[in-house]
């Protein structure tokens, strides 16, 4: 009964938090959480500025008080992939040439966040937001994969009830729980939906979106050195889900597709009253699941515990960012974000379905202090084009030759706040 009732309540939270929600950027996760967050390069490990700190490090809740917040982020990333040198045997299509992945491209994500301090060194919060995702949407259908228009749609929610503690004046630890709903679908893939392929070629494509549910824990701890100087550090473990059952014939160990743990650390140094500066850095462990790490080339069958993947690697991410407090009534914010490629160019052909090539991320952002604690955020997000060509990636059994990715994206974040101690 328990079991139902969490699932109940997640589908709720899902209601309210997918609306066309799928993107990459980190990999699939991602840069950052709130629009203040966002307009600094996605870093805040060791800068709190809202409720939605605790999707960063749950540390930070005890440090922002009394809070209410709510964003929506419009979001349009613009993907294709080019096939060249494949040489199918005479009587096959010529498939070389260029595809559109961007049949659908605006996408349009909320996210908000809750935090009370019971006593003025402990805090509960929760914040309710999109992890991460991906998404393709071909015009027309890849002969390689299939015979019909062919894409992907994976988005991640969380809900992290979190608790914050004040120890002594210049430490604070947080724990949330993270609470996860994942759905996937795929389509297009038909060629794949054999015996030959697959161990279960009933739940490889075209069956419709496959739910998902998950838990795992993050904890954080902020420090304030003195001299205007906070370290933080937070760590987020694996997030267990269950399997996507309509795809247990697609991805490896039956459908699994557990979130990969994560951790981070950051500093923020206030060089004047006005002014501070960010760094942070981050570590995904993409490695972890083999659904995401296993490499394309496996021979195993696909869904099979070996099965192939998407070749993905931990990934690096470096955040800087720089907050400005014009005056009582406006900050302005800019940031730059950059991780390191997912998967190698050995691995293009299986991320046809999943191009998250983008790697270099420019930020800018701006909050309006309003009447009696309220506030108006927004943030705007580039991610500069990167392809990323293949080297062989094409199996010699489909023809050979290479598929190349490419991708770059826009977003902007609108948000409202309220601080309810003022």
């Amino acid at each position: 009964m328990k079991l139902i009732h969490t699932r109940t309540a997640l589908l709720l939270i899902a209601s309210f938090l997918v609306v066309s929600a799928s993107y990459a950027t980190d990999g699939y996760f991602l840069t950052g959480y709130g629009a203040k967050q966002q307009g600094l390069g996605g870093a805040g490990v060791a800068f709190p500025l809202d409720s939605l700190a605790t999707a960063t490090n749950p540390a930070g809740l005890v440090r922002v008080g009394n809070r209410f917040d709510i964003g929506l982020t419009l979001f349009r990333p613009i993907r294709s992939t080019t096939i060249t040198g494949n040489q199918l045997p005479p009587g096959y299509p010529n498939i070389n040439g260029t595809y559109d992945a961007s049949r659908v491209s605006n996408f349009v994500l909320p996210d908000l966040g809750y935090n009370h301090l019971f006593r003025p060194n402990l805090a509960f919060g929760v914040a309710l937001y999109g992890n991460g995702g991906m998404n393709t949407s071909y015009v027309h259908p890849i002969p390689l994969l299939g015979n019909t228009r062919g894409g992907v749609d994976l988005d991640q929610l969380i809900a992290s009830p979190t608790l914050a503690y004040k120890l002594g004046a210049h430490h604070s630890f947080g724990l949330a729980l993270n609470l996860a709903y994942q759905r996937f679908a795929a389509e297009g893939i038909q060629n794949f939906a054999s015996p030959s392929f697959s161990a279960n070629p009933a739940a490889v494509t075209n069956t419709g979106h496959s739910n998902s549910y998950g838990a795992g824990l993050h904890l954080g701890w902020l420090g304030e050195l003195g001299h205007g100087i906070n370290l933080g550090a937070s760590y987020q473990t694996k997030t267990y889900a269950t399997k996507f059952t309509r795809y247990s014939g697609l991805f490896a160990e039956q459908g699994g597709f557990d979130i990969p743990a994560s951790f981070a650390g950051g500093l923020a140094v206030k060089l004047h009253r006005r002014t501070t500066v960010l760094f942070d850095t981050q570590r995904i462990l993409y490695g972890q699941v083999k659904s995401i790490a296993n490499s394309g080339s496996n021979q195993a069958l696909l869904g099979s515990n070996n099965g192939p993947g998407f070749g993905w690697h931990d990934v690096t991410v470096i955040k800087t960012g720089l907050d400005l407090h014009v005056n009582s009534a406006v900050n302005l914010r800019a940031g730059y974000n950059h991780s390191t490629a997912p998967f190698d160019n050995t691995q293009t052909f299986f991320n046809i379905l999943a191009p998250a090539t983008v790697q270099s991320h420019l930020h800018a952002g701006a909050t309006w202090n309003l009447h009696n604690g309220r506030e108006i955020n927004l943030a705007y997000i580039h991610a500069f084009q990167n392809t990323i060509d293949g080297v062989n990636s094409i199996p010699p059994s489909a023809g050979g030759g290479n598929a190349n990715l490419s991708m770059y994206q826009n977003s902007f974040q609108i948000g409202f706040g309220w601080n309810r101690n003022k």
